[in-house]
């Protein structure tokens, strides 16, 4: 492998892949946003499941997990009033409104004034209100969002193959790094930033993985361009499960890729607690270690029983990071970096 340069241009996958007519399918979405200096990270996970309708499981979701792991979710029961473009990045999902037009993305200021309970979201703009009766918790926001790097040069995370109806899920990194201004109201509290570090994915397809695992970071100590994003998990190929774990960095420009067609990736992650990560490509090498002693918190996925509590997350997370070159015989460091504000989650679904 040799490394390559990196664009901030829109990756495949970027749009809604249901085709509009499978009664079965999930499709979901990740917004982050890290705040340094608060030492606190909000993360935004939207989904829609089985959208043509009338199917016991039929609805969308919207979670966050806000300051200290905190957790808010609201439901979204009626699949009508979802909306997703088909070939770029954007969706949304209106609640209370007095409304009664087709659902799309509207004006912020128009959104502000009449969408009461819903998000939306493309690739440089993201705002909501959301209120769970559950935990009374509140969120609103608006941030624009500047894109730094996508993925690769454009290149789908899950590879080629990726393109047709093989793995599940599917799994794309919208991009691996970016910048955020705006502000975030937590329970009453507000956050204001100014080019804070942002990220965002998705996945999609029939089912999520049997089980799996994920590291992501791009705000580090004494390192502003370094992005990383790792995992791995038990998916589907056709009818049979394998698997499978990756590791992607971009640092400086350039996008380091391990991945099993180009290299080797080893792992050793605990229940919880520990992630441990290798992987070797040609001359490169990356080491990986994320650890919490945080308890997590619980999050829902898309499962066949519906959207349902099956993994566990911290916003928390340290992690430690070395990546190096063989050159001439000689291992040198291209970089080394730490970080206490890692994502760190595993996840299983029982059968």
């Amino acid at each position: 492998m040799v490394s390559s340069p990196v664009s901030s241009q829109p990756t495949p996958h970027s749009g809604y892949h249901w085709d509009g007519i499978s009664p079965r399918f999930f499709e979901g979405w990740y917004y982050r946003v890290t705040l340094p200096k608060a030492q606190q990270t909000f993360a935004f996970m939207y989904s829609i499941e089985d959208p043509v309708g009338g199917q016991p499981n039929s609805g969308g979701g919207a979670q966050i997990l806000g300051p200290d792991d905190e957790y808010l979710c609201r439901t979204f029961p009626d699949v009508s009033r979802f909306w997703a473009w088909k070939n770029a990045l954007g969706l949304g999902h209106w609640g209370k409104t007095d409304l009664t037009g087709t659902p799309t993305f509207l004006d912020p200021a128009l959104f502000d004034r009449y969408i009461k309970d819903g998000y939306q979201g493309t690739a440089t703009w993201h705002q909501g209100h959301l209120y769970d009766p559950g935990t009374e918790h509140r969120c609103q926001w608006q941030y624009r969002i500047e894109p730094v790097y996508g993925w690769g040069d454009r290149q789908s995370t899950a590879g080629v193959l990726s393109s047709f109806q093989i793995f599940e899920p599917g799994w794309q990194i919208l991009m691996a790094h970016g910048w955020a201004t705006g502000w975030i109201d937590w329970n009453g509290t507000r956050y204001d930033f100014h080019r804070a570090p942002a990220y965002g994915e998705k996945n999609w397809g029939r089912s999520f993985p049997k089980s799996w695992f994920w590291l992501n970071c791009n705000s580090f100590d004494n390192e502003s361009d370094l992005a990383l994003t790792a995992g791995g998990g038990q998916r589907q190929v056709l009818t049979w499960m394998e698997s499978v774990a990756m590791v992607g960095v971009h640092y400086r420009g350039q996008f380091y890729e391990f991945v099993p067609w180009n290299g080797t990736v080893t792992w050793e992650v605990s229940p919880w607690g520990s992630w441990k990560m290798q992987a070797e490509s040609g001359d490169f090498a990356v080491e990986l270690e994320g650890t919490t002693d945080k308890p997590g918190t619980p999050l829902r996925a898309p499962t066949h029983r519906g959207l349902v509590f099956v993994c566990r997350d911290t916003m928390a997370g340290q992690v430690k990071l070395r990546l190096t070159r063989r050159e001439r015989g000689k291992v040198r460091t291209l970089v080394e970096a730490t970080s206490s504000q890692c994502g760190l989650e595993v996840g299983n679904i029982e059968d």
